[in-house]
């Protein structure tokens, strides 16, 4: 009978081979793709919007304002008002009516250019400004922007704090558009919100104070 014959290590030889990964993009994990919005995508609509409103509540609020230092009379104040947001509204819509048409005219142009010259990157047609919506909305967007004052002078009888209530009324507004703007076009809030307070006291005061002037001096009655 043959007994087994057992095999002893007394030491083992522990040999340590360098191993170099190579960096491929096999071997890369793929990052999630983050998708960034273009707000420029927002341009076109979000100017006429923006424009609109504190067009029309700057440029009625002005009138009224204006109207105020040389009239005592809510009904003067409220049919200037009300003409100037009429006017204005279409004025905005023809005017944005017009410069998105001649936008429109000048890109189909170029796309005409583009397959003539048989470039595959021409423009897409469904990418074209619409001239009517620009206009519909500057024109909404005026009406709303300038319906404001008109509601903050409506039930005031007292002249010199009806003047007031519509200056105070037009700041938060001008305050809130400037916010809107900021926070759909992506842009700093308080840099924007300043921009438009500033630019609509300042087109207030200069009305208030030339009307003012021109009153007083030559006794001018509405």
């Amino acid at each position: 009978m043959v007994a087994p014959h057992t095999l002893q290590l007394s030491s083992l030889n522990i040999i340590e081979i360098p191993i170099q990964v190579v960096d491929t993009e096999e071997n890369k994990i793929p990052e999630p793709d983050v998708v960034e919005f273009d707000y420029s995508q927002r341009g076109q609509w979000l100017r006429a919007a923006v424009l609109g409103a504190n067009d029309g509540l700057v440029s009625v609020a002005s009138l009224m304002m204006g109207v105020g230092s040389v009239k005592q009379d809510v009904k003067a104040m409220i049919i200037v008002g009300f003409a100037g947001l009429v006017a204005g509204a279409c004025s905005m819509a023809i005017g944005e009516f017009v410069s998105v048409c001649t936008q429109r005219d000048v890109e189909i142009a170029q796309m005409k250019r583009e397959k003539r010259k048989g470039s595959t990157e021409s423009g897409n047609d469904e990418k074209l400004p619409n001239p009517i919506q620009a206009a519909v909305a500057s024109a909404l967007a005026f009406a709303i922007g300038a319906v404001l004052p008109l509601l903050a002078a409506a039930f005031i009888r007292q002249n010199k704090v009806r003047v007031a209530v519509v200056a105070a009324v037009a700041s938060v507004a001008l305050v809130v558009f400037g916010v809107v703007g900021a926070l759909v076009g992506g842009t700093p809030v308080a840099k924007s919100s300043a921009r438009v307070l500033i630019g609509g006291w300042m087109a207030m005061g200069t009305t208030f104070g030339l009307t003012k002037l021109v009153g007083s001096v030559h006794g001018v009655q509405i």
